[in-house]
């Protein structure tokens, strides 16, 4: 059985992988860090198991936060509405979680399984839903693959907690956000619970091993003095979008969701020219100041602090704000067909067609700095 130990000494990385593969959303994993920490050093350490490991009908709960990253910095989850959430989706299922999953492998979602597969002493599988973050609940390979998202129980830090049984994940979605609305603009919740042979056929696997590794690499670069975006492009086959300031930033709450864009104006090789990105929780498409598409969901678009190297959120961003902005190629299964109806531009009601961010910058080169 292929098994990892994560110990506390390992969540560092973790944070930062999920930070970068966040795209700009999903919250901030330091959040979900000090929580899984403080579990962690109370608990012992967590099990990171392979999805080939769990039996077919074995139970397996995805836990989550769901909200508007902009809220979380004001509105830190104590702790226990997550388990509140899982004990309750327990019980009206009749049964316990075998393992417990990661829906999103992005910002604070990356983090928070493991705080509680810590408190619960269950293992946690070795992948997610996503690859990356994305902003609805809907928005998971486990939709692609049939899999209900509901019954889904939310719970907000006040005590109150919401069963939904929905006709589908996205009625699913309108009516959590509205709870989560209410609950203060964010709530944490236990949903998509699966067989273990559902969970071998939807899962993005390996993902848990990547958020570590990525923030390994970070932390590497840095400590040698060198900006991460060129090592981590070189391994994941990505592109140099562009690097410049902020020079406008607008923001604001809308429907449990942070939306907005950021006006960058160029710097170094890009001097002299105009960017923006488009985000709702996470960047969404990325324009140089002809309107040309430089990437576009559900291709990932991370911002790195030009300076320091590290991930930017888009609650993050502000005027003046130097960043490196990295195209990456989305998992194959959010280019088909049925992944591009759920995340792809025409969703969020742009215009323009998919195309794959390597086919708009084939003739840039891969490491550009």
């Amino acid at each position: 059985m292929a098994k990892t130990v994560i110990t506390v000494d390992d969540l560092d990385a973790i944070a930062l992988g999920g930070a970068f593969l966040g795209t700009g959303g999903g919250g901030d994993p330091y959040i979900g860090k000090l929580m899984a920490r403080a579990a962690l050093a109370a608990n012992g350490p967590v099990t990171l198991i392979d999805p080939a490991d769990v039996g077919d009908d074995d139970l397996c709960v995805p836990v989550f936060m769901m909200g508007a990253p902009t809220v979380m910095l004001e509105k830190l989850p104590s702790g226990t509405e997550i388990m509140a959430a899982l004990d309750q989706l327990e019980t009206y299922l009749g049964k316990k979680a075998t393992a417990l999953m990661c829906v999103e492998a992005g910002g604070l979602n990356s983090t928070i399984p493991f705080a509680v597969a810590a408190a619960t002493g269950l293992p946690l599988i070795d992948g997610d839903g996503m690859g990356r973050a994305f902003p609805e609940l809907q928005m998971v390979s486990f939709t692609m693959s049939g899999i209900s998202a509901t019954p889904l129980v939310l719970a907000d830090d006040k005590g109150n907690s919401v069963l939904i049984n929905a006709v589908d994940n996205l009625w699913t979605e309108r009516l959590a956000r509205a709870d989560a609305v209410q609950m203060g603009g964010a709530a944490l919740v236990a949903a998509y619970s699966m067989t273990g042979a559902q969970m071998r056929d939807s899962i993005l696997p390996g993902t848990m091993t990547m958020i570590r590794e990525i923030g390994e690499t970070l932390m590497a670069e840095r400590k040698a003095h060198r900006h991460p975006g060129a090592a981590l492009r070189a391994r994941f086959s990505g592109h140099h979008l562009f690097t410049g300031r902020v020079n406008d930033i607008e923001r604001k709450t809308v429907g449990g969701f942070a939306r907005g864009r950021a006006v960058i104006k160029g710097t170094d090789a890009f001097a002299g020219r105009e960017f923006s990105i488009d985000f709702q929780n996470e960047f969404l498409v990325a324009r140089d100041d002809t309107g040309a598409v430089l990437a576009t969901t559900p291709d990932l678009i991370c911002a790195l602090d030009a300076d320091a190297g590290m991930p930017v959120t888009t609650e993050q961003m502000r005027y003046g704000l130097l960043i490196e902005i990295t195209g990456l190629p989305a998992d194959p299964k959010w280019r088909s067909d049925a992944g591009l109806n759920l995340v792809g531009p025409s969703y969020f009601g742009y215009d323009h067609a998919y195309a794959p961010v390597e086919e708009i910058n084939n003739n840039k080169n891969l490491n550009q700095d």
